[in-house]
């Protein structure tokens, strides 16, 4: 386990052996890297990052051949007649045109290229534990630590509502956060009630 500035990031099977620790003992490991999630939650939240799994519709104007409802695949690429592969994972629907116009600029003079999301299927997040209705749910909009809790459908009877955790992957590393909700009532803590982020997993002990 390596500290660092802002947190303190874990292996996954470091996040298994907490998880674990924590849903027997009721125990919260007290990791926070808030600083750096907030930049990084603000941004997300302005743009829309292409993820593996969304469908795209390409429009090259004028040219019908080339415009086609395309499916981002694992490795985070799509593909298009003439030009092949293009990267597109973590790029917003304007910087791919972008690179789209780019790549069929060799082939078609000054195209005009419109990158338009027609399904979503990257930005999800998971609640488990002691949760009303545990699950897979969707962020098409900013959603809220406590905001997920009551889109599913609140705490069970038996939930320690003061030790919830939020797992985090972020730069190939896992985060671990927490939040606690009674503090949070009492007015206390206000600032962890941060945003979920794509890929996030909300563990209710």
């Amino acid at each position: 386990m390596v500290e660092g500035r802002s947190g303190v990031w874990v292996t996954s099977w470091s996040v298994r052996l907490i998880l674990v620790v924590t849903m027997m003992t009721g125990y919260v490991f007290p990791l926070s890297c808030l600083a750096t999630e907030r930049k990084q939650q603000d941004v997300s939240s302005l743009e829309y990052l292409v993820g593996i799994g969304d469908v795209l519709e390409v429009s090259v104007w004028n040219e019908p051949e080339i415009s086609k409802v395309v499916f981002v695949r694992l490795d985070g690429k799509i593909s298009l007649p003439l030009v092949g592969d293009i990267k597109a994972l973590g790029a917003t629907p304007e910087l791919l045109s972008q690179r789209i116009r780019t790549a069929i600029s060799k082939f078609v003079g000054d195209p005009s290229v419109t990158v338009t999301l027609k399904e979503s299927h990257s930005r999800i997040y998971y609640i488990v534990g002691q949760i009303a209705q545990p699950g897979e749910y969707s962020l098409n909009t900013p959603v809220s630590i406590l905001q997920a809790i009551a889109r599913a459908g609140g705490f069970a009877e038996w939930a320690k509502k003061e030790k919830v955790l939020i797992v985090r992957r972020s730069d190939d590393h896992d985060w671990i956060l927490n939040f606690n909700y009674e503090e949070f009532l009492n007015g206390k803590g206000r600032d962890k009630n941060i945003n979920v982020m794509p890929g996030d997993t909300i563990v209710v002990p």
